[in-house]
């Protein structure tokens, strides 16, 4: 598929890169809805299915483009991939739907999730400089990978630990009354299932190949480095299904869990992203990647303040999270 991508005119690769973008969501979802009706369908909550399945499956466009560009050795669009979409997730996602509807934030989100998610940045950044288990420094090695898999098993057991813990009687009679009612609702069958999560995979295997290889082919035609696509064009693409959901929950006014759903969905992106890609393959951690987690710690900084003050996010704050991903998203260009 690069062979053909490298010897295509650039429209078409342009094109290649929009339908790369649509395999890789439409692929998520189909992959979502086909394993949750399997799980639904074997009696698991749909608690841990929000926790697990469902949470990662928004993460996996970002771990298809990362892992497919990892096994190309396209490192810095890897990484770029991960903390742009990080970024976006948190200024851009955020900021639109405070926008739209001020947002109030979970006490569990300000006083764990976020600092959670600022800690897993300093341990990307950490890692990437030491060099843990290679011979020289700035690099996300196989060691590395290892350590973010073993954080990120950690982390789901935590979540759904503090999820379970969290339901007193009163909920667990409310719960009952739901999974009643749940059983009410027509699910797909289990063969429709399957062919759902196999089509799915499969749609973002293709979907990640195209958008790795026609993403490196438009920063080589117009000049642009693999970090810079990584930033712009794929981690904004890869984000869409977070940003599409976001606004349509805004618009229904039921934006109670965004920030917590955008933050978690950075935690998976560092440690189950980065973990399966740098153990396929370790990535070079670049300057440009250095000032990027920076900006992406302050950034959590920034939403973790704007949070913490009356547990809400308001219109105005919006106003400046989103102005302020405009004049990242300018420096990143102009650099």
């Amino acid at each position: 598929m690069g062979d053909m991508i490298n010897k295509a005119p650039l429209l078409a690769v342009i094109g290649c890169l929009v339908v790369g973008f649509v395999l890789l969501i439409k692929g998520a979802d189909f992959f979502v809805e086909g394993s949750s009706n399997v799980a639904k369908k074997l009696k698991v909550p749909s608690i841990i299915i929000g926790l697990t399945i469902v949470a990662m499956g928004t993460s996996l466009p970002e771990t298809a483009v990362s892992v497919t560009a990892s096994i190309a050795h396209n490192n810095e669009l890897a990484i770029s991939n991960v903390v742009g979409s990080n970024i976006f997730n948190l200024m851009f996602v955020i900021g639109v739907c405070s926008m739209l509807a001020p947002i109030f934030v979970h006490k569990d989100t300000i006083r764990r999730d976020i600092p959670l998610s600022i800690l897993c940045a300093v341990v990307l950044l950490a890692c990437g400089i030491a060099g843990i288990g290679d011979t020289f420094g700035m690099t996300l090695g196989h060691l590395d990978g290892i350590l973010f898999l073993i954080l990120f098993a950690g982390y789901i057991g935590l979540m759904l630990k503090s999820a379970l813990s969290a339901r007193s009687q009163e909920q667990k009679e409310e719960w009952k009354e739901y999974e009643e009612a749940e059983e009410e609702l027509e699910l797909l069958s289990l063969p429709k299932s399957l062919l759902f999560i196999v089509g799915g995979a499969i749609a973002i295997a293709i979907g990640g190949d195209l958008t790795v290889d026609s993403a490196s082919r438009i920063a080589i035609d117009l000049g642009m480095t693999q970090t810079l696509v990584g930033l712009t064009i794929v981690s904004i693409g890869t984000s869409l299904p977070e940003l599409v959901t976001s606004i349509v929950a805004a618009r229904k006014n039921e934006v109670d869990m965004a920030v917590g759903n955008a933050v978690g969905s950075n935690i998976f992106n560092i440690l189950m992203v980065l973990g399966i890609a740098s153990s396929i393959s370790p990535m070079a951690i670049i300057r440009e990647n250095v000032i990027d987690i920076l900006v992406l710690i302050g950034f959590s900084f920034v939403v973790w303040v704007f949070a913490a003050t009356k547990r809400k996010i308001s219109a105005k704050e919006g106003i400046v999270m989103v102005l302020l991903y405009l004049v990242y998203a300018v420096y990143i260009v102009m650099r």
